[in-house]
């Protein structure tokens, strides 16, 4: 059984879960200890009292201790990207790859923390100087979601810590797994104790406690958007400083000017990939009525030509649902989208393999109208819609009618267009003939409306949120 880490120590907790395989439900992948309100207390009050001297503790001490994760990742990323897709359900390669990938969010803070800058200005007043410095804005409550258990967490984890602040992290319940393991390597990477925690657990137990403590002056948070309005208005009272990245329902906007094999691979490394489980992911595809036929027969004969199955097997291209609750409400909204009038092109069917897995044909709906629920709601599964319009303006009203302004991308071979629609599409991140889904970890990361509320993550930008900013006036 994998236990808890608070102040530095590995400690049974209060219950006992279960990580189950989602491609074999029949395989427990390990037993992981569930902490308890008084550990969660615990666990603050532990990186409460060490804030203050790791962030006094110099720039090199950070650096080498992210960069000392960062190596252990890349050096690990075959066996831990296994234990990945073993419980979250994404392809072995695609496991692979997010553990690379957290191996080099650390190593690039590692960077980071050598290089925090300031400014030093003239004053206004004769013989006094300016200094602006930027400073750790103290203990960091982390809250993950399960669709990406290595990456969400690095890309939060690594600039807290580069930055002089401690952590206090709670891990998705669906995926202890991978949540341990990071844990267990930032244990061994000459941070002090108390400086990280790990809180596996219930999150109306260990995150209300993370979220109403008056100890913890910041919280990060990705998941629903649900959940972060709730977040959002228990952390208020307490004044903390506040990242939430919740939920999109991404365009993508294809002309008639479109290369059919850019559109088509977009559509599908956008949408379905990753079981379609990414906040990034396209669930609408806005077609001009010229390429509209060509489009969503190609995108339906590609799907036929896809691969569903166990996530270790190397022919498989799409892993399974995450769990049988994410599966009943991607059956829902399938059921949903028939009874709306929208035209099932392709798949939506439970399927059965030699495993007993949550499995899923990807779904095409064409034929959508921008009403529908299937076109509004975020679906979190292997479902997209097709909307027919008639003009690039039209297009982009359509992609602009939503809650959310996460991702957006449009496939056209006009450079007019393209620039327009980076500068009037009313999203975070603006992809022209790239996925929607699939974003580099030195650049911002973030969107508008219901998608975001606070600074950006990743890249420098972290620095935003991770630490707050002093000015200091000197006469000499």
């Amino acid at each position: 059984m994998k236990r808890n880490l608070i102040g530095g120590e590995w400690i049974d907790g209060s219950a006992i879960r279960q990580n189950i395989n989602p491609s074999d439900i029949d395989e427990v992948v390990g037993e992981y200890t569930q902490a308890d309100a008084s550990q969660a207390r615990q666990a603050i009050d532990a990186a409460h009292a060490a804030q203050r001297a790791w962030s006094f503790s110099g720039i090199q001490a950070r650096s080498n201790a992210l960069d000392f994760i960062g190596s252990e990742l890349l050096a690990r990323q075959q066996e831990l990207g296994n234990l990945l897709s073993r419980e979250e359900g994404k392809t072995l390669a695609e496991g692979v790859a997010e553990v690379a990938r957290a191996g080099h969010i650390f190593r690039f803070f590692a960077a980071e923390a050598l290089r925090i800058r300031g400014d030093r200005l003239s004053s206004v007043r004769p013989l006094v100087d300016i200094e602006v410095t930027r400073e750790p804005v103290g203990v960091v409550g982390i809250i993950t979601p399960w669709n990406f258990p290595m990456a969400i967490p690095a890309w939060k984890i690594a600039p807290a810590l580069a930055y002089g602040n401690s952590v206090v992290f709670k891990p998705a319940d669906l995926v202890p797994g991978s949540a341990w393991a990071l844990a267990e390597i930032i244990s061994r990477s000459g941070i002090p104790a108390g400086v990280f925690s790990l809180l596996m657990g219930r999150g109306s137990v260990v995150g209300k406690e993370i979220v109403n403590s008056g100890k913890v002056n910041a919280l990060t948070f990705t998941g629903s958007v649900d959940t972060g309005r709730r977040l959002a208005e228990q952390a208020a009272g307490g004044f903390k400083k506040l990242q939430l990245e919740m939920g999109g329902k991404n365009a993508l906007v294809i002309l008639d000017d479109a290369d059919i094999e850019i559109a088509v691979d977009c559509a599908i490394q956008g949408a379905y990939y990753s079981t379609g489980q990414r906040c990034t992911a396209s669930s609408r595809f806005i077609v001009q009525k010229g390429i509209y036929p060509h489009f969503v027969s190609r995108v339906a004969e590609a799907l036929s030509e896809l691969t569903v199955g166990h996530a270790l097997d190397p022919e498989t291209n799409i892993g399974p649902v995450v769990d049988e609750e994410q599966m009943k409400v991607d059956q829902e909204y399938v059921d949903i989208g028939k009874a709306e009038g929208a035209t099932l092109m392709y798949g939506g069917e439970p399927l059965r393999r030699h495993t007993r897995g949550h499995f899923m044909s990807p779904a095409l709906f064409a034929d959508a109208a921008p009403q529908m629920r299937i076109a509004r709601e975020e679906i979190f599964g292997p479902v997209a819609c097709a909307i027919p319009v008639n003009t690039y303006e039209e297009a982009l009203e359509v992609a602009n009618d939503s809650e959310f302004g996460l991702s957006a991308g449009i496939c056209t071979g006009s450079l007019k267009h393209a620039t327009h629609f980076k500068r009037h599409m009313q999203c975070g991140m603006a992809m022209v003939n790239v996925p929607t889904a699939g974003v580099d970890y030195h650049v911002p990361f973030g969107g508008t409306k219901g998608s975001s509320y606070g600074a950006r993550e990743q890249g420098s930008y972290a620095a935003e949120f991770f630490t707050t900013v002093k000015t200091a006036y000197t006469r000499a």
